[in-house]
């Protein structure tokens, strides 16, 4: 008598093919290595590369697609929506998955709209990245059960995605910058982080500042910091009384 065939979602008898392929982007080794640990613990699943820059995953992922790259936004030689961008264009078959510490509330939705299957932030729980990584797999997007909450409550309500806040207004680049003069970085800074030239920060910081109502950057600066610390503080208290 032959033997039963294996149960087709048994993932224990998964060959090394048939496993979701993994790549990693984020420039801080400790992320990197924590994220790789987890994955090749996962039968299911298999780490087929790493990278710490936009530029070196590009020309890695060029050269052998995933099924899934894990993005940070915050990169070294650029921002990560590009590299979402650019992989929505060129290899559409490849999920992106979003894993930051930027507030999900600010940069979800604009993930999506770049392309992004999910968004994870980073002081989730490890398994979240588990089930995200399920989650597009299958076809869908993965969001916090928070941000899904967020979201449906707009629907409901019939808000308007654009305008309904200011700050929704502003660019995926735009909102960059003014997040990151509320955080204290000045122009030059900005620019060496993003590879940006300098003139360029300051017409992200002109629009932004136009788009917000203010007649002058002193009063933009003023609402960024306001605005990135009264999030940090939001989030602080949620965090401490669930």
């Amino acid at each position: 008598m032959n033997a039963p065939s294996q149960h087709p979602h048994d993932f224990s008898a998964s060959t090394p093919d048939e496993r979701v392929r993994v790549f990693i982007v984020d420039d801080h080794p400790a992320i990197r290595e924590a994220l790789a640990s987890t994955i090749t613990r996962t039968l299911n699943f298999r780490l087929i590369g790493e990278a710490g820059s936009a530029q070196t995953a590009l020309e890695l992922l060029r050269r052998r697609p995933p099924d899934v790259v894990i993005v940070d936004l915050s990169l070294s030689d650029g921002h990560g929506f590009d590299l979402i961008e650019t992989l929505r264009n060129e290899m559409p078959d490849v999920q992106a998955l979003v894993f930051s510490m930027y507030d999900e509330t600010v940069y979800a939705e604009r993930a999506i709209r770049a392309g992004a299957a999910g968004y994870v932030m980073k002081n989730a729980p490890t398994q979240d990245v588990i089930q995200a990584i399920e989650t597009v797999m299958q076809g869908e997007v993965y969001l916090s059960r928070r941000m899904s909450s967020r979201i449906l409550n707009k629907v409901i309500h019939q808000k308007d995605y654009t305008l309904g806040a200011a700050t929704e207004r502003l660019t995926d680049r735009e909102m960059t910058v003014f997040q990151m003069l509320g955080a204290g970085h000045n122009v030059t800074d900005i620019a060496d982080q993003l590879d940006l030239s300098r003139k360029t920060i300051e017409t992200y910081r002109r629009r932004a500042k136009e788009k917000l109502g203010f007649d002058t950057v002193s009063e933009l600066l003023q609402y960024a910091v306001q605005w990135t610390y009264g999030r940090e503080a939001s989030s602080s208290s949620t965090e401490t009384h669930p």
